[in-house]
């Protein structure tokens, strides 16, 4: 057999409107650079073809080991489909093994080739051809090992093994059991996987040569503001070739196009085993400056190049900003005072696969938050996917990076050094990001001593020794309040201390932490009324981070997408999403704070209004209508106007919800439905002003008979890529004759596909057939590695002659944005499709020590935890 390199044209589009030739691509970077032509670098995807078993066997390192019963997969993947409700350590937690078969082309002979893992959950160890080349502790970091010369030869078969364990270790951070644990260790190889060729002499990967400040490409600023930005671009590039070579640095600044700005080109030369980092400058006349709402990148393009011919290179997107915090005068950027910032935290695991989440999801949760209003994201409680971050340097959001943990303090020196290293190797990955706000080096809602404190902050501040690095942490923490930047509390904390003030995470109000009963936690399923509770009561707390002065400068929710626990046998049902990415009141609730007359390029924010009822015989009496405009006018049944404005402040959230008091009565509504037999008069109109004038219209009318299903797919503009892990959410909605949702129905859908698509999970997950909740029942179609057409099919499980008609939705994927390299295609074999229905649990707990550890978390929580109570 020999590997194969595809790389594929663009053939095919999706169909039915969804996508079209003018859709958004978004680019993702690999190992901090995008892909640059003509630059020396090679950028294979070596997610494909990867041998898995879920266990530990004896050998599973050695290169002719006998791995042809497992199953072969691709990842980003997760060592165990899950249920969505598989909080309450369900999760598997264990050890792993993947192994890939694969040739490496003899042209890949004299070059520097390095395999490039983004994420592997917990500790690892790497094996080539049965060597042991490397272990890495931690699930969220990136490492990389060069193949050549851990023994691949090219021409030659070469078998990479991966021993990945998720289990429980207090040895590393975070550190904590999941048992004690506010999420969940989902295991398995869950980021990418790069194959990556330059040359010997090479831009250097800083997470891999461990020079402070330093590795690769790192762009900072002096001067900035709207006449001049000045922009440093230092490049490391190292020398394993066995002479000297004389080379050229080439950077050229370009627009968000590719157009050329500036080019400067510095001449080096490098002793053979040596490294230099080459310093370079460009001043930039009247900079389009970064914001939220104008997130524009610059391009700063780098290339090594000999004689004529690029060695290496890669292209990093950057954006220009000005960041000040100025204590009691709160948040500037770029030289003005700025809006509360207000947005929330992120967990990083989707319903069924786990944190085995694929680019494009990545992207379009970024999305759905920005298009929520969020202009800023605390990662919970780690870095998070590459991928995550470039979607936020383009789509305008801030993000406040922190390094792995949450209450778990170990006493071993090595612990912390291991913490040293994540706050080093966080930030020279996410540096150049103009999304990076603060940096979080502290460990969240631990009791750390103060000697850790201020060590952290010493390796942030050597990490990134120039202007606008910030460090924030708990203002209880030790050593955060006299030393760090910004720090977390809470609007009645202003006036206390010196710096601008954040707070972490709002709107929690949990009865006590055993129970975590709370009105900002509504799933889904619970129907309109749970949803409107968590909706006003998240309005109540968003109102409280806009009522401070500007000392206090915003606040995250915790958390905007429901996720699985560790130590609580519930999901977190306080997203204003589910762990599908459905939307609930809630959202439409944040997403009425934005302002309708801004236009970020890629945000789909716009004037707004939503009525938050159904109009059932279950609903409220009082409408409330969520809106970004003036005033709304409220038409019922065709003739009965009501009109009211919104609702305004001195100080507070910008759109308070609109309620108008009494205005559904089911028995009125009645009277056009039974008595006059009219039922297209029974619905309400509502129409958003500004200025006095109508922007915005939406009807909402009672569901009446289910008849048909109707299919979406949830995609946020992106072609499903054909590489064997993209995934994309399509939506059935089970609605009567005129396409209004049936929210009270309660079937189940069963669903079939076709051509090159494939579903993920099955009916021991609860996947397929799904159950329909609050009118809607999604499914995950995964792509194939061949692009083409995918038919997906929808009907309830049980049908008749009055039953809701099926559905079907066509559409297709497109080639992968960068050639795969494999050998053996995905293949699940049937012991793994009956491992899918293995669900027995042996517990390994005594109901005393069970309560012993419930009991220490309800300590911890209550330390750290003052949550914000509305009342």
């Amino acid at each position: 057999m020999r590997t194969k390199l595809v790389l594929l044209a663009t053939v095919f589009m999706l169909l039915l409107g969804h996508i079209n030739a003018k859709a958004y691509q978004p680019s993702f970077s690999a190992a901090g650079f995008f892909d640059l032509n003509n630059s020396g670098r090679k950028v294979f995807n070596f997610n494909v073809g990867w041998r898995f078993h879920r266990g530990d066997v004896a050998g599973a390192e050695a290169k002719d080991f006998n791995d042809k019963t497992w199953d072969i997969v691709n990842t980003p993947h997760t060592v165990k489909l899950e249920p969505t409700e598989a909080s309450g350590c369900r999760n598997y937690q264990g050890i792993a093994w993947y192994r890939k078969h694969f040739i490496l082309d003899k042209s890949f002979a004299g070059k520097k080739v390095v395999l490039y893992f983004e994420a592997v959950m917990g500790k690892c160890k790497v094996y080539v051809n049965g060597k042991f080349v490397k272990q890495h502790l931690g699930g969220y970091l990136p490492f990389s090992i060069d193949l050549l010369e851990a023994g691949a030869k090219p021409g030659e078969q070469c078998v990479v093994a991966v021993c990945a364990d998720n289990s429980d270790d207090k040895s590393y951070p975070p550190g904590k059991s999941q048992k004690m644990l506010d999420f969940a260790y989902h295991g398995g190889i869950y980021r990418d996987v790069w194959l990556i060729s330059t040359s010997l002499v090479h831009i250097t990967d800083p997470n891999t040569v461990n020079k402070v400040a330093g590795g690769g490409v790192f762009v900072h600023y002096g001067t900035i503001n709207d006449q001049l930005a000045q922009v440093f671009i230092d490049t490391d590039v190292a020398n394993e070739s066995n002479r000297k070579n004389n080379i050229k640095v080439e950077t050229t600044l370009c627009d968000s196009n590719g157009n050329q700005l500036h080019k400067i080109i510095s001449s080096v030369s490098i002793n053979k085993g040596d490294s230099k980092q080459i310093k370079q400058s460009i001043e930039v006349k009247n900079p389009k400056l970064w914001t939220p709402d104008s997130p524009y990148l610059y391009q700063v393009q780098s290339r090594i190049i000999s004689g004529k011919s690029p060695l290496d290179g890669g292209m990093t997107r950057i954006g220009i900003r000005k960041v000040e915090f100025r204590g009691k005068d709160g948040f500037y950027l770029n030289g003005k005072p700025y809006e509360k910032l207000i947005g929330g935290n992120r967990h990083q695991d989707f319903a069924y696969v786990g944190n085995a989440v694929p680019n494009s999801q990545q992207w379009r949760d970024a999305k759905k938050l920005r298009d929520a209003g969020c202009r800023i994201i605390r990662v919970a409680h780690y870095p998070q996917d590459p991928a995550f971050m470039d979607a936020c340097d383009e789509l305008g959001i801030f993000v406040i990076v922190a390094t792995p943990g949450w209450q778990f303090w170990n006493k071993d020196p090595e612990f912390a050094n291991l913490v040293y290293s994540d706050i080093r190797n966080m930030i020279r990955r996410d540096r150049n990001h103009p999304s990076v706000l603060m940096w979080e080096p502290v460990l969240n809602e631990t009791r750390f001593p103060l000697s850790f404190s201020l060590n952290a902050l010493k390796i942030t501040k050597e990490e990134y020794p120039y202007p606008g690095r910030f460090a924030t942490g708990d203002m209880n923490s030790a050593g955060v309040k006299d030393y760090y930047d910004v720090v977390y509390g809470w609007p009645k904390d202003t006036g206390t201390v010196k710096q601008s003030i954040f707070t972490r995470e709002f709107g929690e109000c949990p009865d006590d932490w055993y129970a975590q009963n709370a009105p900002n936690r509504a799933a889904r399923s619970w129907g309109e009324h749970a949803q409107l509770v968590q909706a006003l009561y998240l309005a109540n707390s968003y109102n409280d981070m806009c009522n401070a002065p500007p000392q206090f400068i915003g606040g995250a929710l915790w958390n905007p997408i429901d996720y699985q626990r560790g130590y609580h046998p519930n999901t977190y049902y306080g997203g204003i999403m589910d762990n599908f990415r459905q939307t609930k009141y809630a959202y439409y609730m944040f997403q009425s704070q934005t302002n309708p007359m801004l236009k970020p390029p890629l945000s789909d924010i716009k004037p707004m209004l939503f009525i938050a009822n159904e109009m059932s015989p279950f609903s409220d009496p009082d409408v409330v209508v969520f809106t970004n405009c003036d005033e709304v006018r409220l038409i019922r049944y065709e003739h009965d106007t009501l009109i009211q404005k919104a609702p305004k402040a001195l100080r507070g959230m910008p759109h308070p919800p609109i309620i108008f008091k009494n205005a559904f009565n089911f028995f009125t509504m009645r009277q056009y439905t039974y008595n006059q037999k009219d039922w297209q008069r029974a619905y309400f109109k509502a129409e958003g002003l500004i200025d006095g004038k109508v922007v915005v219209t939406t009807i909402k009318m009672p569901a009446r008979r289910p008849t048909k299903i109707v299919l979406h797919l949830d995609n946020e503009g992106q072609a499903l890529r054909a590489d064997g892990s993209d995934f994309v959410c399509v939506v059935a909605e089970v609605t009567d004759d005129e396409g209004n949702v049936c929210r009270l129905d309660k079937e189940a859908i069963h669903y079939k596909v076709e051509g090159e698509g494939t579903i993920i999970g099955n009916a021991s997950i609860l996947a397929n057939p799904r159950l329909v909740e609050f009118g809607s029942a999604p499914v995950l179609i995964r792509s194939t590695i061949h692009p083409g057409k995918i038919k997906v099919s929808a009907r309830v499980l049980f049908p008749g002659e009055y039953a809701p008609q099926p559905a079907s939705l066509e559409f297709s994927s497109i080639a992968p944005a960068r050639p795969l390299f494999y050998e053996e295609s995905p293949h699940i074999t049937s012991n793994e499709k009956k491992d899918m229905h293995d669900r027995s649990f042996h517990p390994t707990m005594t109901e005393t020590e069970k309560n012993k550890l419930l009991n220490e978390v309800e300590k911890q929580q209550t330390d750290f935890g003052e949550k914000q109570i509305i009342k």
